[in-house]
């Protein structure tokens, strides 16, 4: 695993163990750094919203109330499947979950492994910290039904797989493979 890669999964928990906290201490401080729609991201490139700042405060207002979930491990099986994602998108260009061969998450998943109780994946593009990643996963500009920041509350789910590299649109990208355990097949 990167050093990125590490660090996303510490900020996945660090979110998971106190949603409330996060939301007030990382989250709610950048809404001073929306111009209109674009958010001057302090020490990084500024993003283009789709929302603006409202996305940002309702993900306040909604992670306040959040109960903590129990912290993820990292799962090589679950890695191994986000891997082939990252790479497949950083040669083609694409976004979304399916992959050049048509492969969705689900797929991918179970190329390396039974899962159990629930899989779920993230991907965000164009961020270049951990923080940054876990944020604009969970305000979730653009997403009506906001199921990136779902999949990273969600209790179920006990292991991470995550692969972040290169994307020649975006520069960066990182997946993130969830399920509630895996198996070898």
């Amino acid at each position: 695993m990167s050093e990125l890669e590490k660090e996303v999964i510490y900020e996945v928990n660090l979110f998971r163990s106190d949603p409330s906290a996060y939301a007030e201490k990382y989250i709610a401080p950048l809404a001073q750094y929306y111009d209109k729609k674009i958010l001057h991201y302090p020490g990084d490139k500024s993003i283009m919203t789709q929302e603006g700042v409202s996305a940002l405060r309702e993900c306040v207002r909604f992670l306040k109330n959040a109960s903590p979930a129990p912290i993820v491990y990292p799962d090589k099986l679950l890695t191994k499947a986000a891997n082939d994602h990252q790479k497949d998108q950083s040669k083609t260009g694409r976004t979304g979950h399916i992959g050049k061969d048509r492969s969705d998450s689900k797929a991918r998943i179970e190329r390396y492994g039974k899962w159990q109780v629930r899989i779920a994946e993230n991907i965000a593009y164009g961020n270049t910290s951990a923080r940054q990643i876990v944020i604009f996963l969970l305000i979730d500009d653009g997403v009506k039904n906001r199921g990136h920041r779902a999949n990273l509350l969600q209790a179920d789910f006990k292991k991470i797989g995550v692969a972040c590299g290169t994307h020649p649109r975006y520069s960066t990208m990182c997946v993130m493979d969830f399920a509630g355990g895996m198996e070898n097949q």
